[in-house]
């Protein structure tokens, strides 16, 4: 995320996908929506003026154009502040309600490892499947987070309970380690001959 300065530009985008191959009005509206774009109309989007917005705008006008549409960039500025508040505000509401997606998706992430607890799976194969479920979200969270452009409210709480399902796992997997790992120095079976380390020398001969 970078912090914004009141000095700071925005980029107003016009895009049409007419005559170019339908895949193309997907392939742009993926992309600015993963941007974070703010439509204000039809085909027209704002986006704060980033070095990183910038580059990736240019790159997609470029890939519009080459394909039969057309697009156009241009830098505008917002001498009203009370717009330029209420944009920001609407760009945070729109942030705060993907964390609040995010928020309403973790409990099922909890929910899953006690049911696993209850019915006795407590074991690595759980642990390697939460785990890819835990990336997910994290992932997910960092791309909310690459686009939250003015530090939306919803991310510290988001962050948290995401950390909060990491340190679940964590003791599930602790658990699991127990369940499943062999004793250090088994206690000894009566009558069942021990293995030493001679013993082992000879197997691997």
């Amino acid at each position: 995320m970078t912090s914004y300065t009141d000095d700071r530009a925005w980029l107003l985008i016009s895009v049409s996908t007419a005559g170019a191959p339908g895949t193309l009005r997907v392939q742009v509206w993926r992309k600015l929506r993963s941007l974070g774009a703010l439509y204000l109309q039809q085909s027209v989007c704002l986006l704060p003026e980033r070095e990183e917005t910038t580059r990736q705008v240019r790159r997609l006008l470029d890939r519009v154009r080459q394909h039969g549409g057309s697009a156009r960039s241009l830098r505008v500025t917002f001498p009203d502040p009370v717009e330029q508040r209420q944009l920001i505000g609407e760009f945070n509401a729109a942030r705060d309600a993907e964390y609040a997606e995010v928020l309403e998706r973790l409990p099922a992430f909890r929910e899953e490892l006690d049911l696993e607890r209850a019915r006795g799976r407590v074991t690595y194969a759980e642990v390697e499947e939460s785990e890819a479920d835990l990336e997910r979200f994290r992932s997910w969270l960092a791309k909310i987070a690459a686009r939250d452009y003015f530090a939306a409210l919803g991310a510290a709480e988001a962050r948290a309970a995401v950390e909060r399902c990491a340190m679940e796992l964590a003791a599930f997997e602790e658990d699991a380690l127990a369940a499943e790992a062999p004793e250090p120095n088994p206690t000894p079976v009566p009558g069942q001959r021990q293995l030493h380390i001679a013993d082992a020398n000879e197997l691997d001969a």
